[in-house]
């Protein structure tokens, strides 16, 4: 804990004069013991307002953060400032994670970063209790709430991490919250309103550009660019798209006229991802075209341009998108090139993560079976429950999280379901490090893992009979543990996989096909906030008062004026000025181009492949819902088995409107 004042640790340690924005507001309320949220514009100095406080706090900080390549980029600006911050990540080896720990429990950790996930491992959960925390950091916070723009479901956990590791404090930080969002992740810390400080989220030096998409948009994109990309002076710029095919393709044509560009997407490896992200921070690849994978984590102040090729997917993360021009304070652009021909395809989205309410049903009903059991013990692996309700991962975990808070079951614990070893030494030797009745366990776990080849598989079953019938404790805990103790050793490489979380089954009489009727109806409920969502963006696009002014309303800043937004010329107030509206070109965004009507023969051809496989490996008729999924090239786990990729007709609608489509299958199938 340090003995100056945050004002000199921001100079000495951060190399900082004065603080930015709300920062010292949020650092001051967080040495005060209040709880706090910081809803910052992107680009306005978040990150500081838990790391500089973490130097004042006697204990640890541990930071809750998304995504990997936040919490890298984070750890190396302070790993560059000279404090003590390590994660803990899928990345590492054991000894690296075990070396983070250490550190922790010594007290020289002073910042811990890791993703939600790694709290529900029960070991991590064990480790935490051991250690004294100050403040737990949540980033990215509109993930809290179920009506943020990026909900994740297993942030709703967080307010009971909190309780159970006893921390005293929390601060929320993010960008893209409305006042709703704040709202509702205020109510879950209990955050007083004078302890969430806002910043405005207007920014001067960023042009809005709307501009209606041509029907060349690839040609359109490089008569716009191409004046910017002269050779020895290219404008560091991020192309968005939606889909990885079009990042190739726009890469490809930008390239073709001499522009250096490279298309980025989670297609491409993580070897081939990292190359090119550190060669667009160096400078040596000037443009990016990219899918939203990329930019979380991006610090680069010099960003030129921000293109939405394609519709961006919320208001909230186009502002997050855009929020990443112009980091130095200079004019930057912000241009979207806006059609509707995109939005089927951002809609489509949107239905493909609704359920059917027949794989809810079968959700619960194998709920229902587990509470009938003594223990009311129900044991999940999520990709196999996935594929037999036939729910995509995302939904099923929110199913899981809506049915923790509807008091259904509670989380108990996770383990990894299968181990298999490998020794580094002869296990005659192993047992020779051991007396007595620990040298008779150690003999007995060796006796009770065959070794095929190079490799064995722990068998907890045939470990524990054996055990009983020696009178040794081979219980599971006790096999992990020493296991566990034989890797950190040496002796032995221990590798699990297969987590399974198992829950208690809190009411086992519950009536299933009530509660189906309204999950399902909570599906569709959010499906339609998500579809509004969209269509509130488009109205945004197509405003025809200044863009700036809409945005900033949108996020809850209202204070217009001279204090906020420049006088125009003529002494109008509440526009910027540098934005399509204020420069007298709204724009109304051309209709998508008309689709030909749906046939019996388009059924014949496109459908029949599915419904055959289908009928023929399930012996089931295809629903109206899993055929339209299919059309519109919408996965779904029972995809996979059927192999539905490879037939005719995966993704053949896919510029079509999902309810259209399933309207049509509903009537050829008469369903």
């Amino acid at each position: 804990m340090r003995s100056t004042s945050p004002q000199q640790t921001l100079k000495e340690v951060f190399g900082f004069d004065d603080f930015r924005g709300g920062q010292q507001a949020v650092v001051s309320r967080v040495l005060e013991g209040h709880s706090t949220a910081a809803i910052f514009a992107t680009g306005a100095g978040k990150s500081l307002c838990y790391q500089l406080p973490a130097l004042h706090l006697p204990h640890l900080t541990l930071v809750v953060s998304p995504l990997l390549a936040l919490m890298q980029d984070q750890l190396a600006f302070l790993t560059r400032h000279g404090v003590a911050a390590a994660s803990i990540d899928s990345t590492q080896d054991r000894d690296a994670t075990r070396e983070v720990m250490e550190r922790a429990k010594s007290g020289e950790l002073k910042i811990l970063m890791v993703s939600v996930e790694r709290l529900k491992n029960e070991r991590f959960r064990n480790f935490l209790r051991q250690v004294q925390i100050s403040l737990l950091v949540v980033d990215e916070a509109h993930c809290l709430s179920e009506w943020g723009h990026n909900f994740r479901p297993d942030y709703l956990k967080l307010p009971d991490y909190q309780r159970d590791f006893a921390i005293p404090q929390v601060l929320l930080l993010t960008a893209t919250a409305t006042p709703t969002v704040i709202a509702d992740m205020s109510e879950k810390f209990a955050i007083a309103p004078d302890n969430v400080i806002t910043t405005g989220f207007y920014r001067p030096n960023l042009e809005l550009l709307v501009a209606p998409a041509m029907e060349d948009r690839q040609q359109q994109l490089i008569n716009w660019l191409k004046p910017q990309m002269q050779p020895g002076s290219e404008a560091p710029t991020i192309i968005y798209v939606t889909l990885q095919q079009t990042a190739e393709q726009v890469a490809k044509a930008l390239a073709a006229q001499g522009i250096a560009a490279q298309a980025y997407h989670a297609g491409l490896d993580s070897q081939r991802r990292d190359a090119i992200q550190r060669q667009f921070m160096g400078g040596e690849s000037p443009c990016i075209v990219a899918t939203i994978a990329f930019g979380m984590g991006i610090d680069k102040g010099d960003i030129r341009n921000v293109v939405h090729f394609d519709l961006p997917k919320s208001i909230e993360n186009y502002s997050q998108e855009i929020g990443r021009a112009g980091r130095d304070g200079l004019p930057s652009t912000c241009l979207t090139m806006a059609g509707r021909d995109g939005l089927r395809v951002l809609e489509n989205f949107v239905y493909g993560d609704t359920p059917e309410y027949a794989g809810i049903y079968r959700l619960l009903e194998e709920i229902a079976t587990a509470g009938q059991a003594p223990d009311r013990q129900w044991e999940v692996l999520l990709n196999t429950l996935s594929r037999d309700t036939n729910i995509r991962l995302l939904p099923l975990k929110t199913l899981l999280v809506r049915l923790e808070m509807h008091g259904i079951i509670a989380p108990r614990y996770a383990f990894l379901a299968e181990y298999r070893l490998r020794y580094h030494l002869e296990p005659s030797e192993l047992v020779g490090r051991f007396e007595g009745e620990r040298a008779a366990f150690v003999r007995l776990i060796i006796d009770n893992i065959p070794i095929a080849r190079t490799w064995g598989t722990v068998d907890f079953d045939r470990l524990h009979h054996a055990g009983q019938a020696q009178q040794i404790d081979a219980s599971r805990a006790r096999v992990i543990t020493a296991l566990e103790y034989f890797q950190d050793k040496g002796w032995l490489t221990l590798e699990g996989k297969r987590m399974t979380d198992v829950y208690e089954v809190r009411q086992p009489g519950f009536a299933i096909e009530a509660l189906a009727s309204q999950l399902y109806d909570e599906c569709l409920h959010r499906e339609r906030i998500e579809i509004d969502r969209l269509q509130a963006m488009l109205a945004l696009f197509e405003s025809e008062s200044c863009l700036t002014r809409r945005l900033a309303e949108h996020f809850g800043d209202s204070t217009f004026g001279d204090s906020t937004f420049d006088a125009l010329p003529d002494g109008e107030q509440g526009r910027c000025g540098h934005c399509s509206v204020c420069y007298g070109r709204p724009v109304r965004l051309p209709d998508a181009p008309p689709q030909p009507a749906l046939s019996k023969a388009d059924f014949q051809r496109y459908a029949t492949p599915l419904i055959e496989r289908h009928t023929e490996q399930l012996g089931q008729p295809l629903t109206a819902q899993r055929l339209a999924h299919f059309l519109c090239g919408l996965t779904m786990p029972i995809f996979t088995p059927l192999k539905a990729r490879t037939l005719n007709g995966f993704a053949v609608f896919e510029q079509r409107a999902y309810p259209e489509v399933r309207e049509w299958t509903q009537a050829m199938l008469g369903q």
